[in-house]
């Protein structure tokens, strides 16, 4: 009876790893297409949550000659404001608005730079965990010392849902749709 059990034990790991291996070959793959590509676009319905409440967002991203632009679609109060990122240098366009959403945590994530850290999570994240959920690929990304990135991917094998974790909480939650690379 015993030897049944141990035999099912593993039988059931290797079911898992397999599991957790097809989602790695398939986040290992879209990496290193998202690290080739020129350009890349995505829209995003952003849940920001800060410590004391929460706001909705829809953001367009962008990336296009090594500029990143993330563009507010909505709320309809600050829709056009975009955020422009290049080489160390960052500013907020609109008619000389300025926009400020306050920092999601202690860490400074706000809104608008999610996005960006999506991205560069998705590029040069390190892969800490694979699984299926719901019949999608997953992968738990560890972007720095105090950031989680989980992602889930959709049949197409595009990512299609988004969790960043600062510290020990979900700050942002996101639905992505749109997303167009080449």
């Amino acid at each position: 009876m015993k030897k049944r059990l141990v035999l099912l034990c593993l039988l059931f790991c290797l079911l898992l790893s397999a599991c957790g291996s097809d989602a790695l070959d398939h986040f290992e793959a879209f990496s290193a297409e998202l690290n080739q590509c020129e350009t890349l676009s995505y829209t995003a319905a952003l849940t920001a949550s800060y410590p004391d409440r929460t706001a909705q967002f829809t953001l367009r991203y962008a990336l296009e000659d090594g500029v990143q632009r993330v563009t507010v679609l909505g709320p309809d109060s600050i829709s056009g404001i975009s955020a422009r990122l290049e080489a160390g240098k960052s500013a907020l366009e609109y008619d000389g608005l300025i926009l400020d959403t306050g920092d999601l945590d202690e860490f400074g994530l706000t809104p608008m730079s999610a996005l960006p850290l999506l991205t560069d999570a998705l590029r040069r994240g390190h892969a800490d965990a694979f699984w299926t959920e719901e019949g999608m690929d997953a992968v738990e990304l560890l972007y720095d010392d105090y950031t989680r990135v989980r992602i889930w991917f959709d049949a197409e094998g595009l990512p299609c849902r988004c969790e960043i974790q600062c510290g020990d909480r979900v700050t942002v939650s996101c639905e992505i749709k749109n997303w167009s690379m080449k």
